[in-house]
């Protein structure tokens, strides 16, 4: 399909199981409010480990989205995929039924797949042999599966990947989304990610890098992106899904259009495997590239959603970067983290942020940075701290980088005709 201009993309819909409410609206308001979804690790048994905290979505029933038979054949992260896709098409009042399901499509980030029901088989493994495990471990565990039960729940024959670029994986995805429908590949793509790696085996594997939080008698005050006593990210879990759908047939249908995505821009540090690259240099480009994707320049950013995961290195490196994009200007933008409520859901942060970007442009409310309490020197921008503000907002720069170096950067907009 040829067109002299691309084709433009909206977002109709949203959906969202996060530690901080089961809808998108309830996260949203959460957020506003500054609440805490970090608490007590439950998941698993946190006891030989230094981070005992975790941001869960503890009061999430699959069945009340699927089936127990088809719930117990699916792993968690699939899950929650599953029921914030539902959610997003339900609130774009979009009737899957009606459509060409060969251009309806599914693209979902994710980092680990199914990692607590990888370490239950290995344990039968050890302890039963291999003939007892699960006859649906492949179908539960691999990191694809997400964007394969979403498809089948919604009907979408057409395009359906996924993008396992670490904590970089949803915003790849959904901006890879937005290329399929600027194409022509799909006029729909519901796009996001999805994360429950809350496990021994993930609790182990970042508890001796090193990375994350010790705060286990504050939980709620653990999670301090861009603060100076910043100690490591806190784990947590979750889904987020955005309709996407081609602007013509969006209006066409009369849908409810909430914003225009614009903008993708990817890059790699091509340098260390998990600690971002100093110089800031790469992610600025990342930014950069997305800016100039969606035909504007660094000025015409309202507000950075930032990547902001509360350890020393990373926080003050996407300081850097941000200064090093938008120099003098950069002290005037307004910059949350998300996670600071949250905690880092890995692969699916990426898309529980584009759901907060979504709704900042909507209500023209910007979420805080909750607890920020004692500046950091390196880190000397303004991260909206403790309190929601209203501001005017059009455009929002969203950033994720993930381990690899690989980078991914969202611009989304107020939808102008």
């Amino acid at each position: 399909m040829n067109s002299h201009a691309p084709r433009r993309v909206v977002v109709t819909g949203l959906g969202a199981i996060t530690p901080l409410g089961l809808t998108a609206d309830e996260f949203w308001s959460n957020l506003l409010a500054g609440v805490s979804g970090i608490g007590p690790m439950t998941l698993c048994d946190p006891t030989d480990y230094p981070c005992r905290i975790a941001g869960q979505a503890d009061d999430f029933d699959p069945t009340n989205y699927m089936g127990n038979r088809e719930a117990r054949r699916m792993a968690r992260f699939s899950q929650l995929a599953v029921a914030a896709a539902l959610q997003a098409v339900e609130d774009s009042n979009l009737d899957t039924t009606a459509e060409d399901p060969y251009r309806v499509g599914v693209l979902l980030g994710n980092g680990n797949g199914g990692f607590p029901t990888l370490e239950e088989n290995c344990r039968i493994l050890a302890d039963r042999g291999g003939m007892r495990m699960s006859p649906f471990f492949f179908p539960m565990i691999l990191p694809n599966m997400a964007a394969a039960n979403v498809s089948q729940y919604v009907g979408a024959h057409g395009y359906n990947s996924t993008a396992t670029t670490a904590c970089a994986a949803s915003n790849s995805a959904i901006g890879e989304a937005l290329q399929a429908i600027r194409h022509g590949i799909a006029d729909v793509m519901l796009a996001g990610g999805a994360e429950a790696g809350i496990s021994q085996l993930g609790l182990a594997g970042f508890a001796v890098m090193r990375a994350l939080s010790t705060r286990n008698d504050e939980p709620q005050r653990a999670s301090r992106p861009f603060d100076a006593e910043r100690d490591g990210f806190v784990p947590a879990e979750g889904a987020g899904v955005l309709i996407l759908e081609e602007r013509e047939r969006a209006m066409a249908r009369g849908a409810n259009i909430l914003c225009e995505l614009s903008g993708f821009g990817a890059t790699s540090d091509a340098g260390h495997l998990v600690q971002p690259q100093e110089s800031g240099a790469s992610a600025a480009r990342a930014m950069a590239n997305a800016i100039e994707d969606a035909g504007l320049v660094p000025e015409d950013v309202h507000y950075i959603n930032a990547h902001g995961t509360s350890t020393p290195l990373n926080d003050a490196v996407e300081t850097v970067a941000i200064k090093r994009l938008f120099m003098d200007a950069a002290h005037a933008i307004p910059v949350s983290s998300t996670k600071s409520m949250i905690g880092h859901s890995l692969g699916a942060s990426g898309a529980l942020e584009a759901v907060a970007c979504v709704k900042t442009i909507v209500d023209q409310q910007i979420h805080p940075t909750a607890n920020y309490e004692h500046p950091d020197p390196e880190c000397d921008l303004d991260y909206v701290p403790n309190r929601a503000r209203a501001a005017e907002v059009s455009t929002v720069l969203s950033n994720a980088f993930g381990f690899g170096g690989q980078n991914a950067c969202l611009i989304f907009r107020r939808h102008l005709p």
